[in-house]
């Protein structure tokens, strides 16, 4: 076996854990979790990449790659007024409808039927926040931050896969330095705990519908494109339902919905990984081992996030987001015809507007597709 499979695997699952974590961290602390609830969030999670990515990649012999879904997180941590028994239970009602979605293909082509540039209007609306605020904590911490946003962007020209983790890893040591930190944390095995769902019509609205939507949407078919694009024929709508399943599962100890990864499949597939197509679905069992072990870490690794300074959190979450907003804004806008629907979705999307008890993600959602609605009278 070659030994750039595993090697892959491995560098898919940091990047794809590493880079993002910040976003599972911002969210938990959004809708008011504890520290064990947020450590039971990532051990669950990673949970579920694991034996979702293991499962996929044996039965398919292709290498499909699994990922928590990170516009999803960025929607919970931009949301307000939800508790974590709100999110766990949307997080079951978002796995029940990614299973209807596998296992009734009529449903897969609606999702598919929602035009491009709206879907990505809703989700540059979602994330724009985080790069704003990234930007903020410069002159709220210039002499930790500073240094750190220039790295970013210098790395980047090597390795825009690593420059995140980069920044987390090397913003750690320069807080050290700077005696930001707090007391080390203990080493500690994951537990997972289980948490009581609670269900209402505003989080079914305002975060499910929502967080079903990006999953879809940003994820899953952006995922099967780039299968697609390295030659694999997958069938979507059993590698949904096996996600929908396994979310399901993991839900009520607090994980987040999972979908196909799209960035981290993209270093498990290609002719780098082994020039046969046949072999790189070996990938697969290599990701799982790695995330089974942040999956025991978990309640560290969620232990020494707390200690870090707050700015640098806002600031790795807004850096991992970057290369989603400028996609997404590229997406919404290169359709002339569709570009006042998708600048009216994002600007409601950004607004964080709350009506009724549901949130902005909805509601720009709605707006974007009623102008579009409206605009195709006057072409008609």
């Amino acid at each position: 076996m070659r030994i750039s499979i595993p090697v892959s695997a491995f560098v898919a699952a940091i990047v794809g854990f590493g880079g993002t974590l910040a976003l599972i961290i911002a969210a938990a602390d959004a809708v008011d979790a504890t520290q064990a609830q947020t450590a039971s969030w990532v051990t669950a999670i990673c949970l579920a990449m694991a034996l979702e990515t293991a499962w996929l990649s044996w039965k398919t012999r292709m290498p499909v790659i699994t990922a928590w879904s990170t516009p999803g997180a960025a929607l919970i941590a931009a949301s307000s007024g939800f508790t974590m028994n709100d999110a766990v239970g949307a997080f079951i009602l978002a796995a029940l409808m990614l299973i209807a979605t596998g296992l009734f293909r009529p449903l897969t082509r609606l999702i598919a039927r929602i035009p491009a540039s709206i879907a990505s209007a809703m989700l540059a609306g979602i994330v724009v926040s985080f790069a704003m605020n990234a930007a903020k904590a410069v002159p709220a911490d210039p002499l930790l931050i500073a240094p750190l946003v220039a790295a970013f962007f210098l790395i980047r020209l090597i390795n825009p896969a690593l420059s995140v983790l980069a920044v987390l890893v090397g913003g750690g040591v320069l807080a050290f330095l700077l005696g930001r930190l707090g007391a080390m944390p203990a080493p500690q095995i994951s537990t997972l705990t289980l948490i009581a769902p609670s269900f209402s019509l505003s989080a079914a609205i305002g975060l499910a519908l929502p967080l079903y939507l990006v999953t879809m949407a940003s994820q899953n078919l952006s995922g099967l494109a780039v299968l697609r694009a390295a030659g694999y024929t997958p069938k979507a709508g059993p590698i949904v339902t096996v996600t929908g399943l396994v979310s399901l599962l993991t839900a009520p100890f607090g994980a987040l919905t999972t979908n196909l990864a799209a960035i981290s499949a993209a270093i498990c597939t290609g002719p780098d990984v082994h020039p046969d197509p046949e072999q790189r679905w070996k990938t697969g069992p290599f990701y799982s081992m790695a995330y089974f072990v942040f999956a025991l870490f978990g309640a560290s690794l969620v232990a020494l996030f707390s200690v870090l300074p707050q700015n640098l959190i806002v600031l790795v979450a807004g850096l991992a987001l970057l290369g989603a907003l400028a996609n997404a804004l590229t997406i919404a806008l290169k359709d002339e015809t569709e570009r006042m629907a998708a600048t009216v979705t994002f600007a409601v999307t950004a607004s964080g507007l709350t009506l009724f008890g549901v949130g902005a993600a909805f509601w720009g959602l709605l707006a974007g597709l009623v102008v579009l609605t409206l605009d195709s009278f006057k072409t008609a």
